[in-house]
């Protein structure tokens, strides 16, 4: 067993809450967690997944609301909480909350029917620069956010329009490739584990993704972008964050017991099920990380036309 030292400790159940449906991004991550917290015993009370998906997962937020001050009410969160600010479609960011800690980071796979005439990347790239409008992506689970903001970029370095795609936004990259696989869309643009199902079953293929370096296991046969000419090395991050108002003693409690679960057998295991990547930050480096990455985003999506509201 992992000893946790607390000032603070829970005295009724946890809610791990998820912006997507059973089986979508951040309740994959939800459910790791909330197994490896069980597995651990790093919690005396139980631990529930609670979902609560629409509006490209923001309604979880607005449920997260709902418990100022209450620790036992945590939320996975993401870029989204910046992204969805800076474009406009959100009216509320990381400072509206308590953000504890990152967990983990996703690459995005760029996935296409297994029948696709899109063999690989520069097939791609090279359908972009001749008509942008000609290719329909779908993706998840809001424009701006990584997936969007990767593809944006790819558009841009083959001299397409980068307004000029079919861009099909859904609340869950599940649907984003199911689109695909009923034709709908050429491509799905969603982090890698999203993905494994369908390629699994055959029914897609990966041309490429925005690791730094190709991943293991059943990705192993996907080449990254850089490999293709391409610079795109981007990444979504999972973390958890709780509700507004919660003490010092509460945040230091929930540190102890992420820092120990993420340090655990069981959780190594999902990183290496799911092909995430481990990203651990939490206090001063978690602030840094995230200034920094407000930084990048406004430049990004200033780049891309996409930036409505440059301020934190």
């Amino acid at each position: 067993m992992i000893t946790v030292n607390h000032l603070w400790k829970p005295e009724r159940p946890i809610e791990i809450v998820a912006g997507t449906p059973p089986g979508g991004g951040l309740d994959r991550v939800a459910r790791a967690l909330a197994r490896t917290l069980t597995e651990a015993k790093l919690l005396d009370v139980p631990v529930e997944v609670v979902n609560v998906p629409g509006d490209g997962a923001r309604k979880a937020w607005t449920h997260v609301d709902k418990y100022p001050g209450d620790a036992h009410v945590v939320s996975i969160s993401s870029p989204n909480l910046t992204s969805d600010h800076l474009v406009g479609i959100a009216s509320f960011d990381h400072s509206r909350y308590t953000p504890i800690a990152t967990l983990l980071t996703e690459y995005i796979a760029f996935a296409v029917r297994t029948d696709s005439p899109l063999r690989n990347g520069a097939d791609l790239m090279r359908r972009l620069g001749t008509d942008a409008s000609k290719v329909s992506v779908a993706l998840s689970t809001a424009l701006g956010n990584p997936n969007h903001v990767a593809f944006a970029m790819l558009t841009q370095q083959a001299g397409g329009d980068i307004r000029a795609p079919n861009i099909r936004v859904f609340d869950t990259a599940l649907d984003a490739v199911a689109d695909v696989v009923a034709g709908n869309a050429d491509v799905s643009v969603v982090t890698a584990a999203s993905v494994l199902a369908e390629l699994t079953a055959g029914r897609v293929r990966v041309i490429a993704l925005s690791a730094p370096a190709r991943l293991s296991g059943p990705f192993a046969g996907a080449p990254v972008w850089k490999e293709q000419g391409a610079d795109c090395v981007i990444g979504a991050w999972r973390g958890v964050t709780g509700p507004a108002g919660i003490t010092a003693p509460q945040i230091t409690f929930w540190q102890n017991v992420l820092r120990a679960a993420t340090a655990h057998p069981s959780w190594h295991d999902e990183l290496s099920r799911l092909s995430w990547s481990s990203m651990y930050l939490d206090g001063d480096a978690l602030r840094t990380y995230f200034a920094k990455e407000h930084e990048d985003f406004v430049t990004v999506l200033g780049g891309l036309g996409l930036l409505k509201s440059p301020r934190a």
